[in-house]
């Protein structure tokens, strides 16, 4: 299925989760989602290092990549990326959003710390929460409002303001769908541009059900520009020190 190898699992082994009831009072369309993610009982994650492989487009040409994000839950990230070309990187990205403040390397540039830049990591921040899916309710800062029998609306916290998704489910399955936001696509971008987070296969992953096919989609664009399939999850491990590294 992929033509690269995985990044080695990650070495530290996560210690048992604690449980709390699911909250009362979600929007229809929410609840009947998180009960079929958790039951009746969440986990408190405030860690998350996941990985898998995929493909990204980078100026008209697909590569594939395999990938590891690091995640201080509802707070912070890393993300390190490898596209591959006959078996050896061919281009990294090391890119974190740490305490509100982005950092964004790639052989053809660096952006640290700009406003539309920061504005985007937090989005990014919040749909890759996906993977860590009861920091959405048990972040205090995180509300929903309802929108209809397939839909809510998700605000998340972004320096002295909320960001807005909007969330849609399917309604046969009652799995989320994808996450739909505006996004400013760079630092020089003019205005934003509709965005999708894209969620497929959910699967069981550490007692979870969990994404494991998940695409990132300008809605001006015809496709995704990246695809990824998870492969690990490792939850409530130390990550102090790993969000501020660079590389695997």
């Amino acid at each position: 299925m992929f033509d690269v190898q995985p990044f080695p699992p990650f070495p530290q082994l996560a210690p048992r989760l604690r449980t709390v009831p699911v909250p009362n009072g979600l929007p229809s369309p929410v609840a009947r989602f998180f009960r079929q993610v958790f039951g009746a009982e969440m986990p408190v994650i405030h860690s998350a290092v996941v990985s898998g492989r995929g493909h990204i487009r980078i100026m008209g040409v697909t590569l594939p990549v395999r990938w590891r994000f690091v995640h201080e839950a509802g707070r912070s990230y890393r993300h390190y990326i490898e596209a591959m070309a006959l078996g050896r990187p061919l281009m990294r990205v090391n890119e974190r959003y740490v305490d509100g403040h982005s950092l964004f390397e790639m052989p053809f540039g660096v952006v640290d710390d700009q406003p539309k830049t920061n504005s985007a990591a937090n989005l990014g921040l919040w749909a890759e929460s996906l993977f860590l899916p009861s920091v959405y309710l048990t972040d205090k800062r995180v509300r929903w409002e309802a929108i209809d029998d397939t839909s809510a609306a998700l605000y998340v916290p972004f320096e002295d303001r909320e960001d807005k998704f909007v969330a849609v489910f399917d309604a046969e399955s009652g799995l989320l769908r994808y996450l739909e936001t505006m996004r400013y696509r760079s630092e020089s971008a003019t205005e934003k541009v509709g965005w999708r987070a894209e969620a497929m296969n959910w699967k069981q992953i550490e007692g979870i059900l969990l994404p494991t096919l998940n695409m990132a989609h300008w809605m001006d664009q015809s496709a995704p520009w990246l695809v990824m399939t998870l492969e690990e999850v490792v939850y409530d491990v130390d990550v102090s020190q790993y969000l501020r590294q660079k590389g695997i």
